[in-house]
């Protein structure tokens, strides 16, 4: 009972301030309109006689209710609440019992429909035990007033509560159809629809609520408000932004739920694409929170829409190297690159064009020889790219192992002049060019 005791307790109290604006000053909005006051006015209380407890006259409920008089008035408001939250209690181990069993059956819009139920029924029904018990009571009409709107407020609270439980039912119903369909455009609706049905819904109910319980000039209060917006919309330019560059990504599809993106030095998969930010999740872990105003303005590369996975490679062999044992090495990688096993995925043909393996003798390099090795890996998952390069790396060192071609590494050879060896190189490289 202590969550809806706590709603009780503030829907008293809230119906209490509209109380005391309204009837508490012994006059109604219609009162106030015909005097052509304001809405600024209406909330002015009078002197004297604006006295929230002395309008309500608490003091005469208990004199208009006493044991000799009504001795069952104050019996029937304890019976009725008591009754009331009893009904709830078992209202709520009722639908729970329900719920289990469609969970088990595994109807899940069933489950969501009755397991949202369960809050709000509990307190419709203790709202009922005190329309039922209030009624019974002798009170002054300022304070029937007040009782009143206080419990059509917690019938109006119940009836959001459950409503904007229900929006999950919807998120639901729109993942399933996503789940039937290869866009993933309606992933990205979804976490929107089910934000801006909750918004529209508690909208409606505030102004219901203004409107019909405190009996307020809503279109008066509009125009109070009309009155700040200028302000409050310099003050709101970044939110509109945000809200815009959501609907550019959400139209343009530059990235989708789940793909892999770089933007600004980050470097994850995208979460979530809300109202006013995305959220990535970065390859160590941590959630990043990007303004839609900036990602939709700036470049984004989106890794995972590459159609391959390409992988660009330095062999380096020493200087030492004969000219006919470069030659070897090229042969010898380009019939690694065609083996069975390793060929199938560096053959890509990409939008009707042909990417084979390219390797060449390419570099005379500060310390070593350079072959360059290119190729495309298709399709792009990273962690077959890791296998299959590991698996043409071993091959790559066995294959150069057997032929006697050493890989270089970082070293200097010095060669002094007048030394014999050092003109017998030059006629080397004179020769080989």
């Amino acid at each position: 009972m202590r969550r809806e005791s706590i709603v009780v307790w503030a829907a008293m109290a809230v119906g209490g301030l509209l109380a005391w604006t309204t009837a508490a000053v012994g006059e109604t909005p219609a009162d106030a309109d015909a005097k052509g006051l304001g809405i600024l006015e209406r909330f002015e209380p009078e002197p004297a006689t604006s006295s929230l407890w002395g309008n309500l006259n608490l003091k005469g409920l208990w004199t208009d209710n006493t044991w000799i008089t009504w001795p069952f008035n104050w019996p029937t408001l304890l019976l009725a609440t008591l009754l009331g939250w009893a009904a709830g209690r078992v209202a709520a181990a009722v639908l729970c019992r329900v719920v289990r069993r469609q969970e088990a059956r595994e109807r899940d819009i069933r489950t969501l429909f009755l397991k949202h139920l369960i809050g709000p029924a509990k307190l419709v029904l203790l709202g009922i035990g005190l329309t039922v018990g209030l009624g019974a009571m002798n009170m002054s009409p300022a304070l029937q007033q007040f009782c009143t709107r206080t419990l059509l407020l917690l019938y109006c609270i119940a009836v959001l509560w459950y409503a904007y439980n229900l929006v999950s039912v919807v998120d639901l119903m729109l993942r399933r159809f996503a789940a039937r369909t290869e866009s993933t455009l309606v992933d990205q609706l979804a976490p929107l629809v089910r934000k801006a049905l909750r918004i529209v819904l508690v909208v409606v109910v505030v102004v219901f609520v203004i409107d019909s319980v405190f009996q307020q000039n809503v279109l008066a209060l509009l125009a109070a408000v009309g009155v700040l917006g200028l302000p409050l919309g310099f003050a709101a330019q970044d939110v509109l932004k945000n809200v815009f560059g959501a609907t550019i990504i959400l139209f343009n599809r530059p990235f989708q739920i789940g793909e892999r993106v770089l933007y600004a030095g980050y470097d994850g998969t995208i979460e979530e694409i809300g109202f006013q930010s995305i959220r990535v999740r970065t390859l160590t872990g941590n959630l990043v929170t990007i303004p839609n105003s900036k990602i939709a303005s700036d470049p984004v590369e989106n890794v995972g829409r590459r159609a391959s996975i390409r992988r660009t490679m330095n062999l380096t062999i020493t200087y030492d190297t004969p000219k006919e044992k470069i030659e070897q090495a090229v042969r010898i990688v380009r019939g690694i690159l065609e083996e069975d096993g390793i060929r199938e995925p560096i053959h890509a043909t990409i939008d009707g064009n042909e990417y084979p393996p390219r390797v060449y003798f390419t570099d005379f390099n500060a310390e070593s020889l350079n072959i360059f090795v290119i190729y495309w890996f298709v399709p792009p998952a990273y962690w077959d790219f890791c296998d299959h390069a590991q698996r043409l790396n071993l091959r790559i060192f066995e294959e150069f192992e057997k032929a006697g071609i050493e890989f270089a590494f970082p070293t200097r050879t010095l060669y002094l002049a007048g030394d014999p060896k050092r003109e017998l190189v030059l006629k080397m490289l004179e020769k080989d060019l």
